[in-house]
């Protein structure tokens, strides 16, 4: 399993947690994601595999917010 942070900007509330959230455990090789809406960043747990933090980024701007891979 390979670990990604995400800086996820324009999250305000719980629901943006759980939309952000929701996002990406639907994402095939997700097994676990941690959303910090005070640190405004996603920690995930996926297999390398199957995605990739670019794809990740992806589903979160879908959601409607900016992500991008942390260093």
């Amino acid at each position: 399993m390979a670990t990604a942070t995400l800086k996820v900007q324009g999250m305000t509330c719980g629901h943006c947690v759980r939309a952000v959230t929701d996002a990406l455990l639907g994402v095939e090789g997700v097994s676990e994601a941690r959303v910090d809406l005070e640190a405004g960043r996603a920690t995930v747990e996926y297999d390398a595999s199957k995605t990739s933090p670019r794809e990740l980024a992806n589903v979160i701007m879908d959601e409607g917010y900016t992500a991008e891979e942390m260093p």
